[in-house]
């Protein structure tokens, strides 16, 4: 095992080639100073002693969730494309066809993308220093406890990466269900524990096994926000030692089917050619026109007065036929409806309005997932594989073929979006008085999938590639959304009301909140100045998308 690290050459080719790419540069400058900025925001500005060492611990808060907020964005993108563009590019074949074994080639990997990693992580050294000398930060129980379940996260999510990437056809296909496997073991770990906990039952502790998985779970126990979302008595203070305990496992259980891929057969991908619904018989037409209500195998009849691109989009785009839309609506459906009894009938002390928050909570969530994977590649994904040449020697105008592509990405957010109805209608039943609130936060997350469908759109004809502008419509969106909620966090010290209101007034998500009343937002008036600088956001977004097409189309 110390040959494989120590003379492995993959490890010293995946750090040399990160390092001097000018897009990791750009990263290290850019984290560089938000780890500055996050603990200046917060440092104190009084000449009065702190006692109470309460401001050291409002610095480190913000800069611990920063700093996580950081890697979360920027992780996935390294070994999503790792095996992949090997694959692509033939070079994965010349290294089975060296002494290299299976477990060497996947160790250089691991190792070039997580040493990367931990480069990144050494540039906040300077900034978490700076908190330790405040005072009041304990080495081991905050600063050591924080950086160790951020880097075995990293080693997590590297894995992660790879697992995905050793089984993906494209880059962008494994950066798009890289963030959404992030995202699901992040994120959505934490609900099952906010239904079911206190009940003593074993679907509780299940629920309290499962939010170990998710890192935000364990850094917030460490700041000591373990209390938040808490109905009953609080429990030991054991959810970052449990993360740690999962995240070793779980790596582990990544790493090994992917050692095991590793070999001649990663090329075989044999497919059935599948039946043509049309040729079978009436019985079997009847049957899966009944269990299918869209059947995905049957002939497809001819374009008729419809935008042409915006059918193509649906016949082609993985995930973006109706089948499999009216399947996601119907599963959303299925989640508001249970999502909302379960929280009313599990947790009757919330209130509706904590019930409306976590819809909307989701609702975004759906938005950061879905929208930077469907829109992302409008326009990359046909400059990379030479498809937008061949649209323009049709006879359709420029126009009508961003128009298609658009209308492809919004009918398809909206279906899915309006797949949470149910729930809100739920809401409304169980307390009438809330129907205004929830039509005005329904417009909010209107205009917020709007415009990540816009911006996405923008960034997806400023690249040539579809990776790294999926990997910069997360990015940028994950900002937007979360990375404001860090100035919330600085409310009253060291920010005042109308510097926070400025930042929130820019999140949809935000305004969401505030609308339903949740704790912490029910003193910002957001809308509907919110709802104007989303509309003029996504109108910009659709100025330079215009300026950027018309730049690509000029001639050669």
């Amino acid at each position: 095992m110390f040959d494989i690290v120590v003379g492995n050459p993959i490890i010293q080719r995946e750090v040399f080639s990160l390092i001097k790419s000018s897009k990791a540069l750009g990263i290290q400058i850019v984290l560089a100073l938000v780890f500055v900025l996050l603990v200046v925001i917060r440092w104190p500005t009084d000449s009065q002693v702190d006692l109470s060492n309460a401001q050291s611990i409002q610095v480190f808060r913000v800069f611990g969730y920063g700093l996580l907020i950081a890697l979360l964005l920027f992780v996935p993108a390294f070994p999503a494309v790792s095996l992949v563009k090997e694959k692509s590019k033939g070079t994965l074949a010349l290294l089975f066809n060296s002494q290299m074994s299976p477990l060497a080639i996947y160790t250089g990997k691991f190792l070039g993308v997580f040493a990367f990693v931990l480069l990144l992580i050494c540039l906040s050294v300077p900034a978490v220093a700076a908190c330790y000398a405040m005072g009041g930060i304990d080495l081991g129980q905050h600063v050591g406890k924080l950086y160790g379940v951020l880097i075995l996260m990293v080693a997590q999510y590297t894995a992660l990466g790879l697992l995905i990437s050793s089984r993906s056809g494209s880059g962008d296909s494994s950066m798009r269900m890289t963030y959404f496997a992030v995202a699901m073991i992040s994120s959505i770990t934490l609900i099952p524990h906010l239904l079911f906990q206190g009940e003593g039952s074993m679907t509780a502790t299940l629920a309290d096994w499962l939010r170990c998985l998710s890192p935000f779970a364990a850094v917030m126990e460490i700041m000591g926000h373990a209390s938040f979302g808490a109905q009953g008595r609080l429990e030991a203070d054991t959810v970052a030692w449990r993360f740690m305990m999962l995240s070793l496992a779980v790596t582990i259980g990544f790493a090994v089917p992917t050692i095991t891929q590793l070999n001649y057969r990663i090329f075989d991908r044999s497919r059935s050619q599948g039946k043509i619904t049309d040729e079978q018989s009436r019985g079997v037409k009847a049957f899966r026109g009944v269990f299918f209500l869209v059947d995905p195998q049957r002939r497809k009849a001819g374009i008729r007065w419809v935008n042409p691109v915006f059918v193509k989009e649906f016949r082609t785009r993985r995930f973006g036929r109706i089948h499999w839309i009216l399947r996601l609506v119907a599963l959303c459906a299925v989640i508001s409806v249970a999502l909302t009894g379960l929280t009313a009938v599990q947790s009757q002390a919330w209130g509706p309005e904590i019930i409306g928050g976590i819809m909307a909570l989701l609702q975004i969530l759906l938005i950061l997932l879905l929208i930077p994977s469907t829109s992302s590649g409008l326009i990359s994904s046909e400059r990379e594989s030479g498809g937008w040449t061949l649209l323009q020697m049709t006879p359709m105008s420029t126009f009508k073929i961003v128009n298609g592509k658009l209308m492809s990405s919004l009918v398809t957010v909206v279906a899915i979006l309006a797949g949470t109805l149910p729930g809100y209608l739920v809401l409304m039943w169980i307390q009438p008085e809330l129907s205004y609130q929830i039509g005005r936060v329904l417009i909010s997350l209107l205009f917020a999938a709007v415009f990540a469908v816009c911006l996405s759109s923008f960034v997806s004809s400023l690249f040539r590639r579809t990776a790294p502008a999926t990997a910069t419509a997360y990015g940028i969106l994950i900002g937007l959304f979360i990375g404001t909620l860090l100035i919330w966090l600085g409310r009253d010290a060291p920010f005042g009301y109308n510097v926070v209101k400025t930042a929130l007034v820019l999140n949809p998500l935000a305004a969401a909140l505030a609308e339903m009343q949740v704790s912490g937002f029910e003193t910002y008036e957001l809308i509907p100045t919110s709802w104007w600088i989303s509309g003029a956001l996504s109108f910009l977004c659709l100025l330079g998308l215009g300026l950027q097409v018309a730049r690509i189309n000029r001639p050669s």
